[in-house]
């Protein structure tokens, strides 16, 4: 009896578990989650996700609530950023994607239950995370969708790695490397590394293209490239893993003896110069991180204080040796633009110190992307942007018009102004367009203030009358016009249409192919070390089905020769016809030498055996005639046709 009312309570127990599961899945709603409306465009949406993210991620969030919260805002905004998902969930109040997930889970649950009842386990069987239930709360965050890895992941490669896991249902060998691999997730990406999680059983159509053919496998990608991981599965193999995807250039060690150098190339890089002052004799994996981020925008280096040689450099910029230090360097080396010094350097902290210095105090315009963001386009009348443009000849040193354009940009206080500059033999067309016809700024410096309208090219300006000589005279009437030009837009009163500007920095094309020709050899290198055939497959394949097709060729063309000279040798036939004493028509060969030998002509009675060898498989350089007889007609046409055969060659065979 006693056992009839446990059992009787363990089934209540099961079915209340399964009403309130039920409930809270009914209860979940995206729209409300994320705190947007039916009608919210993609763009409120992954706004109001964003802030949400941000505000319950549990790395930043100490709530005890919040990893859920986390992963509700998580799902919401995966099912509403995808329009097959809204739509299936606008329409059936579920998503969809889930359905065969469930239903599997369903019956593996009932056959468990099944299992169990007829059978007597001890509990703790199935406490031991066979399934993806107790994983899931570790990798959910993380997981990844075919749209989600093509549309996010792969852009987002291009500015930090990325690690990323393959896993599935039953596989022991990812429930063995789960601490590993939590720990490391808890590390890198508090650095900055992406993490994402590739369920094989569910998302097979990304697993097959990530090219993983089995459970566990860890892969990098950087710069949408894949790289496998071929080591054991420990913390340090994991975080060197995620180094060496880096490049290997992207932070240059600097010391007394480079440093000014270093420092200097800002006007032939176009970028300000980053240096990080600490005890560790390797880069930080942080700082490296940090480099690739903003490769694009500076150029980063490495003072190891301990080195002999830095003593100079310390002392030269007040160091405090015993704490990070971050510099960077603009157009001025002697002083640094902006300083930063933390005995904990984050990841958040170098971001924002970075992002408030990206650009050079009057940057260089070397291509249109850089354009657009230095000079925006204005979006309102509260959010006018001005640049001013400095059009100057290309000098190997500072000319005093610059440097004297150089001071006023650093002493100004105004957030609507940025200063740039533009060589006018590098881009004529856009300076041509700026400069008035006139022969008074030939070869002289000249200064155009403008706002752009759109994208398209569309600006309103106003050059300055007198060219720009860096005279004070010259820079009080600029500051004039800065601040009428505040008080009154109009003053812009030319219009023009910009053309694009011409990328300075790009390499040519001898030097890009040579670029891809070294990845893809040193890929193929790499797939061959670690013996990874399944990713060499396509181009082994290739390289198999040429050598066939070239060899095959070769094969078969000598068996087709050898068959051909077996069917036409007519030694044989000739001492068979002497032999059976067959009387044939013949001819003498007493005149032979008079005519000069070309080959020979083979006369054969066409036949379904003879058939192919003579007409089908005619070997280049070869003629066939045929000549069509009657019964009647066969012995003295024949003769003739012979007659003719032997005049023409020589020589006959007859058979």
């Amino acid at each position: 009896m006693e056992v009839r009312k446990l059992s009787i309570s363990w089934q209540f127990l099961i079915v209340l578990v399964l009403i309130l599961q039920i409930l809270s899945a009914l209860d979940f709603d995206p729209y409300r989650v994320l705190g947007v409306s039916r009608t919210a465009s993609q763009a409120d949406i992954k706004k109001a996700y964003k802030k949400l993210a941000r505000e319950w991620h549990p790395d930043k969030n100490k709530d005890p609530g919040a990893e859920d919260k986390f992963i509700q805002i998580s799902k919401a905004y995966e099912i509403l950023s995808n329009e097959e998902k809204r739509s299936n969930y606008d329409q059936y109040g579920d998503a969809g994607e889930n359905q065969g997930y469930q239903k599997q889970q369903q019956q593996r649950e009932y056959r468990f239950r099944h299992f169990h009842e007829n059978f007597y386990f001890d509990e703790s069987f199935f406490h031991f995370p066979f399934n993806s239930e107790r994983r899931d709360s570790i990798d959910e965050k993380y997981l990844l969708h075919f749209s989600h890895y093509v549309n996010e992941v792969v852009p987002d490669s291009f500015k930090k790695p990325y690690l990323i896991k393959i896993t599935s249902d039953w596989c022991f060998s990812c429930i063995h490397i789960e601490p590993v691999w939590k720990e490391v997730v808890q590390e890198l990406e508090e650095l900055g590394v992406g993490i994402g999680v590739v369920h094989a059983g569910y998302e097979r159509r990304l697993a097959h293209h990530l090219g993983a053919h089995s459970t566990p496998s860890i892969l990098g990608i950087i710069n949408g490239k894949i790289s496998f991981f071929h080591n054991a599965v420990v913390r340090e193999n994991l975080r060197q893993f995620v180094e060496s995807l880096l490049p290997g250039n992207l932070v240059e060690k600097v010391t007394n003896k480079n440093y000014v150098r270093f420092l200097s190339g800002w006007q032939q890089e176009n970028k300000p110069h980053v240096l990080l002052f600490d005890q560790m004799p390797v880069v930080p994996l942080l700082y490296k991180l940090t480099a690739f981020a903003y490769k694009d925008y500076l150029s980063f280096g490495y003072v190891h204080v301990g080195f002999r040689g830095t003593e100079e450099m310390t002392r030269q910029y007040n160091i405090n040796v015993y704490a990070p230090t971050l510099l960077i360097f603009k157009e001025h080396i002697n002083k640094p633009a902006d300083v930063i010094q933390a005995r904990g350097m984050k990841k958040q902290i170098i971001d924002d110190f970075i992002a408030q210095n990206k650009y050079l105090l009057a940057a260089r315009l070397t291509s249109q992307k850089l354009f657009h963001e230095l000079c925006p386009v204005k979006r309102s009348h509260r959010q006018r942007k001005y640049c001013v443009v400095l059009l100057t000849a290309e000098t190997t040193k500072l000319s005093k018009p610059f440097e004297a354009f150089l001071s006023f940009a650093l002493a100004n206080t105004q957030d609507t102004v940025r200063f740039v500059h533009v060589y006018s033999n590098r881009q004529q067309e856009f300076a041509n367009t700026l400069l008035p016809d006139s022969e008074v700024f030939q070869g002289k410096s000249a200064v155009s203030v403008l706002e752009r309208r759109n994208t398209a090219g569309r600006v309103v300006y106003k050059t300055l009358e007198n060219p720009w000589t860096g005279s004070e005279s010259d820079k009080f009437i600029l500051l004039g016009y800065l601040d009428q030009l505040r008080k009154d837009p109009a003053l812009l009163s030319s219009e023009a249409v910009l053309p694009d500007l011409t990328d300075e920095l790009a390499p040519v094309f001898l030097l890009r192919w040579l670029y891809s020709a070294s990845d893809y050899i040193s890929d193929c290198w790499d797939s061959i070390v670690h013996n990874n055939w399944r990713e060499m497959m396509p181009l082994l394949s290739l390289i198999f089905s040429a050598l066939f097709i070239l060899f095959g060729t070769v094969i078969v063309q000598a068996f087709s020769d050898s068959n051909d000279e077996r069917e036409s040798s007519p030694p044989d036939k000739e001492e068979a016809q002497e032999k059976t004493g067959k009387t044939e028509p013949s001819f003498t060969k007493e005149n032979s030498s008079k005519v000069p030998k070309k080959g020979f002509v083979e006369v054969t009675e066409l036949t379904d055996v003879t058939y192919t060898s003579n007409l089908v498989r005619l070997r280049p350089g070869h003629m066939n005639v045929v000549l069509i007889l009657s019964n009647s007609t066969k012995t003295s046409l024949l003769q003739k046709f012979a007659l003719e055969v032997y005049t023409f060659t020589g020589k006959i065979i007859w058979w």
